[in-house]
């Protein structure tokens, strides 16, 4: 397994890292689980990476590498839908969540491209990546990489909370909201321009 593959499959075992520590209740789990989905942010930025730079693209990685980025955005996205929800013990909502019909159009995105690359190579045709694709998961990430850090810098200084919610709550409201667009635009743009695949067989 060259190296590109290697970040690729790390990519899964930090999701799953990632989630133990979003749904564990230590005094630093938010800054784990922060550190956690930045390394796998990475790991996915480098893999494409060395496997261009170095000719090292393989079917492997053609299939694994978008599987994993789902994989890990869809993941964070729905283990983060509970920080929506009240605080335990505080009776108090968060200033900024993640609401569940964000996640349907983010994850129903997901799977209809899925489903559409999996019709398009039983018929022998390899859909590559589109710009918008990547801009949508470049807001993906920034998105949860937001939402983590709004709940993770009160472990760092809880003494500055009152200096930086305010822009932390906007940029964050700003980068789901963002997403959000991106994802469904760029899913609609995906579906239309490829529409000969599926139509050909209705």
């Amino acid at each position: 397994m060259n190296l590109p593959n290697k970040l690729t499959v790390s990519r899964f075992v930090l999701t799953g890292l990632f989630l133990a520590a979003v749904f564990s209740r230590s005094p630093v789990n938010d800054t784990i689980a922060l550190v956690l989905f930045c390394v796998a942010g990475l790991t996915d930025y480098f893999d494409g990476k060395i496997a261009r730079e170095r000719n090292l693209i393989t079917s492997f990685g053609t299939l694994m590498d978008p599987l994993a980025d789902k994989i890990l955005t869809c993941s964070a996205f729905i283990a983060l839908v509970e920080r929506s929800k009240f605080n335990p013990g505080s009776g108090a909502l968060p200033t900024v969540g993640v609401e569940a019909w964000m996640v349907v159009i983010i994850v129903a995105r997901e799977l209809a491209i899925t489903g559409l690359r999996l019709l398009a190579a039983s018929k022998g045709v390899t859909l590559a990546a589109e710009k918008y694709g990547k801009h949508k998961t470049i807001s993906q990430i920034v998105a949860v990489i937001a939402l983590l850090v709004l709940e993770a810098y009160v472990e760092w200084w809880p003494q500055l909370q009152g200096v930086f919610k305010p822009w932390l709550t906007g940029f964050t409201r700003l980068a789901l909201w963002v997403t959000v667009v991106l994802t469904l635009t760029s899913g609609l743009i995906y579906l239309w321009r490829n529409r000969r695949l599926y139509l050909d067989d209705v």
